[in-house]
């Protein structure tokens, strides 16, 4: 019997469950380890899924000294992406990082930097990749029949939908719906044009309503990240990029994605958009339009959408195992999310300062 994979999860909160439910569905896998700074929140993880073999820890530090692993996923708040990534390559590990990669451009340099010294992989999470609309969206927009591409416009938008934990302070999250479902938003056009490099920024973040006693009574006190943000944001080969993005709004939507060619246009709508918490690109790719002339006469072209019932997660997780296998490369690799990671970056340096910024690269 061929020897299964040891995987250990670091951060035993909400998306560690999802992980968890994937790797369970592997019969090739099995999940032998877990940390959390919280006293005992790794026990009670496995114990959630009647798994006593398991061994849990109160930091990652002594799990990767402590365990044997294949590789690990990375499922804590935002601000110790970086540091635990940069641990488990240390150890000789394959990454599967939830998004965002991380919070600050000095800490996408230190995840690249300890990746390339490695010679192990770090894979981001963004599911929404797996969704065959997603894909045909990818093969539509390279496949040529737009022609040149000039412009885009993208983003999402809750009209309700702010989290509560550690998602809305800048200790923990740094960032807030920008990182949360901004990056999904920045990753479907950006993936489809084929990652170009980023050139300049220009935005606005705003916090209206997460600091608001009426509309967040609960946590307006602890609130201190964005929950709307706007950017105009200049990409190699000409383009420029509309985005925006929303946790809570007086708008049922933000808009549809589309991309202006010289050959024709396509338009991506959300799915659902009428519902209050939804509408970012997270999965959610509703009805699609190319137009384009036909003999002189504008007219369009509705593409079918393809009914599943794929497991996006699970499909996330599988092809991060299959990688490990085969040793690499990465299902999505730290060389393209370094551009999404540098355009939030730059989308919250512009707002802050309050004029356009030019995005730097670092060079590992």
């Amino acid at each position: 019997m061929e020897k299964k994979l040891r995987i250990g999860i670091i951060g035993t909160g909400g998306i560690a469950h999802a992980h968890m439910r994937a790797y369970l569905q592997l019969p090739d896998v099995e999940v032998v380890a877990g940390a959390d700074i919280v006293k005992g929140k790794a026990r009670e993880f496995f114990d959630e899924f009647d798994m006593p073999q398991a061994l849990a820890f109160d930091s990652a530090e002594e799990m990767l000294r402590s365990v044997e692993l294949d590789g690990v996923s990375i499922c804590t708040y935002n601000q110790t992406h970086a540091e635990c990534t940069v641990a488990a390559l240390e150890a000789g590990l394959d990454v599967l990082l939830e998004k965002p990669m991380c919070v600050t451009m000095d800490q996408a340099a230190e995840i690249l930097r300890a990746e390339k010294k490695s010679g192990k992989f770090v894979t981001v999470g963004f599911q929404p990749r797996y969704d065959p609309n997603s894909k045909k969206i990818k093969e539509i927009v390279s496949s040529g029949i737009l022609g040149d591409i000039y412009y885009v416009q993208t983003g999402g938008g809750r009209r309700r939908g702010i989290p509560g934990r550690t998602f809305i302070e800048k200790k923990t999250a740094g960032v807030g719906a920008l990182a949360d479902i901004g990056c999904y938003g920045l990753d479907m056009p950006l993936n489809a044009l084929g990652y170009p490099k980023p050139l300049t920024v220009s935005a606005s973040a705003f916090n209206k309503f997460g600091t608001s006693p009426e509309y967040n009574p609960q946590d307006y006190k602890r609130f201190d990240v964005d929950d709307f943000s706007v950017a105009l944001i200049r990409l190699e080969g000409g383009i420029t990029l509309d985005f925006r993005m929303s946790w809570a709004m007086h708008m049922d939507t933000t808009g549809a994605t589309f991309f202006l060619g010289d050959k024709a246009g396509f338009k991506v709508m959300p799915a659902n958009p009428e519902k209050l918490w939804g509408g970012a690109w997270d999965g959610t790719v509703g009805p699609m339009t190319i137009f384009h002339d036909s003999f002189g006469i504008p007219t369009s072209t509705p593409i079918p959408y393809i009914q599943h019932n794929v497991n996006l997660f699970l499909e996330k997780v599988k092809a991060f195992t299959e990688a490990i296998k085969t040793g690499g490369p990465a299902p999505i690799p730290t060389s393209e999310i370094i551009y999404n990671q540098a355009i939030l970056s730059g989308i919250l340096e512009s707002s802050e300062t309050g004029h356009e910024v030019e995005i730097v690269i670092p060079k590992v």
